[in-house]
């Protein structure tokens, strides 16, 4: 082969090189992403606050909002430092997967559990709306207007579950509307497992 030739393949090789790293980077990408639908588990994409003190913040309650004839107070860090396991859920009543998950956050609330509301970037009416038809599971509703909160927990796109245990720091994070074999597989679990790790589960 003539020197010509060899600079040639040479230079053929080099921009078959740089054509196949982008295709090997979206194969793995693509293998990842597989990988997560086929687990079946929607928190899959990780959380870097998991294991982390909830971050600090102070909601306003949602106006007009009363559970058993009592204003439902607003939201704030110290709440979940109280000595009970809380699951937060981030809502709005605009999200159709948040009202899927409704009848179950019902239940949870019905069997004694802490469960309190970030209601996120949403219309008064509408969210005190939301919860009139549904019913109202939430011991405490933080109204979050401009989704700075939000932010700050971490939010990828609600509805979201999080689990935090009494002393405040979050143990579980669920991406997505919650289903029955969530509840039964994931979320009870993480949640004694939070009990194990900062008190009761309810007040």
């Amino acid at each position: 082969m003539s020197g010509t030739d060899k600079t040639t393949a040479g230079a053929g090789r080099h921009r078959l090189l740089w054509t196949a790293i982008p295709l090997l980077v979206f194969a793995a990408l693509a293998v990842v992403m597989f990988t997560g639908l086929r687990s079946g588990d929607p928190s899959f994409v990780p959380s870097a606050l998991v294991g982390s003190p909830v971050p600090d913040f102070k909601l306003g309650p949602l106006a007009g909002l009363n559970r058993a004839g009592v204003p439902v107070p607003g939201l704030e860090a110290e709440d979940l430092r109280q000595g009970s396991v809380t699951l937060v859920n981030v809502w709005a009543s605009w999200c159709a997967p948040c009202r899927q998950e409704h009848p179950l956050l019902m239940q949870l609330s019905q069997a004694g559990f802490n469960v309190v509301g970030i209601n996120y970037k949403d219309e008064t009416e509408n969210a005190r709306r939301f919860l009139g038809t549904l019913g109202n599971p939430f011991r405490a509703v933080g109204v979050d207007d401009s989704g700075r909160s939000a932010i700050d927990w971490g939010v990828y796109g609600i509805p979201e579950t999080f689990v935090v245990d009494g002393q405040g720091i979050i143990r579980y994070k669920h991406v997505g509307p919650l289903d029955a074999d969530a509840v039964q597989s994931v979320l009870l679990p993480a949640v004694e497992a939070a009990q194990g790790s900062g008190g009761p589960v309810s007040r």
